[in-house]
């Protein structure tokens, strides 16, 4: 007994340490880690540290891959001009220190952002997607690599315990089914069943999906080392695109009561329809944009309160305050553990919840 308990002492004392030196190497590395020294001496002058720089460049998205320190490995840009298509590598750009010269336009980054270098050495719009401008960025950036390893490990998982399934037909689960098993089953029994109703079954792959999607791609994020550190669910483009898929969802299989509802209210006079259906219209529209937020403002915000407290360490300019605040950030670290589950399991419960008031019968 005593010693089983020294031997939990230390496993308890070893995960603490192990949570610190992730945390220091996750939240350490970004600072000391920027193209440009946060403290620098130029002319004589020391540079201050500016908490926001490192802050902003880890929540952003970039064409970069950092593995920690100034160590990076760059990632493809694409580019589809109005000239052609142009694909070379992001270190063509040395992360905003020199311009590429490409075949139809020279080339520059600024912010994260492919700039096309004009007469004068002006800058013109950077690239988007939007009409009017010279330039669409298709590049794969750290966000578009971290979604395609979260897909490959959804894959893994789903194919994995699909086949075991298939192997041990009507036998006590084994190994990563174990583990999958009560999970399935609480997305089934506690969110689509009791919202969605007898139909639950026909969005059973939807609610899996965005359920591990999210989760997965939370989790990801938090790992402070290569491959983990993105900010996927915390990119409004990602949680926009979640939101328009729960949206159409919802409205395609929207039965004939819930557009009647919408559209020719039972109890309410004809004179006031208009006006009903423009607060049904923003009804629509709100449920799915309040999803986009909610998800994309939490992820965010858990991203900025852990380097804002490592910042204090730089900040301050003293090792006194590194224990509290690498403190507050354990107890941070872990408390983002069930905000990643929990953002998972709430979008996934509304979307459940939207899809089953559309496709509710009529109450007599």
């Amino acid at each position: 007994m005593y010693k089983s308990s020294i031997l939990k002492s230390k496993i308890f004392r070893g995960l603490q340490i192990f949570c610190v030196f992730l945390t220091l190497t996750a939240f350490l590395s970004p600072a000391f880690g920027q193209d440009k020294p946060t403290q620098e001496v130029e002319k004589g002058v020391e540079k201050k540290f500016e908490p926001s720089e490192v802050i902003l460049e880890h929540i952003a998205d970039s064409h970069y891959f950092h593995l920690g320190g100034e160590a990076s490995f760059p990632l493809p840009v694409i580019l589809y001009t109005n000239k052609g298509l142009e694909v070379f590598s992001s270190s063509q750009l040395e992360h905003g220190h020199t311009d590429y010269a490409g075949k139809y336009y020279t080339y520059r980054l600024v912010n994260d952002k492919v700039n096309v270098v004009g007469p004068a050495n002006s800058l013109t719009e950077s690239a988007s997607v939007f009409k009017g401008s010279p330039v669409v960025d298709l590049s794969i950036t750290r966000n578009v690599v971290s979604m395609f390893m979260s897909i490959i490990v959804l894959l893994i998982i789903f194919i994995a315990v699909a086949s075991a399934y298939k192997k041990r037909e009507g036998k006590a689960p084994k190994g990563l089914q174990s583990f999958m098993e009560p999970i399935i089953i609480f997305v089934r029994d506690d969110i689509a069943r009791p919202n969605i109703g007898y139909k639950y079954q026909r969005f059973m792959p939807l609610l899996l999906t965005v359920f591990f999607f999210i989760w997965i791609n939370n989790l990801i994020g938090l790992v402070p080392f290569f491959p983990g550190g993105s900010n996927l669910t915390g990119n409004i483009a990602v949680t926009l695109v979640l939101s328009v898929i729960t949206l159409l969802m919802v409205n395609l299989n929207g039965n004939k009561h819930y557009w009647k509802h919408i559209f020719i209210p039972a109890d309410v006079p004809v004179w006031i329809w208009p006006l009903w259906w423009v607060i049904e219209l923003v009804g629509i529209i709100s449920r799915p944009f309040a999803l986009m937020i909610r998800l994309f403002a939490n992820i965010t915000a858990g991203h900025i309160i852990v380097l804002s407290l490592i910042s204090l360490i730089f900040v301050f300019k003293s090792l006194y305050i590194a224990p509290v605040s690498v403190a507050f950030v354990v107890f941070m670290d872990v408390l983002e553990l069930l905000v990643a589950a929990l953002q998972a399991f709430i979008f996934t419960l509304l979307t459940a919840l939207f899809i089953g008031t559309a496709i509710e019968e009529a109450h007599h």
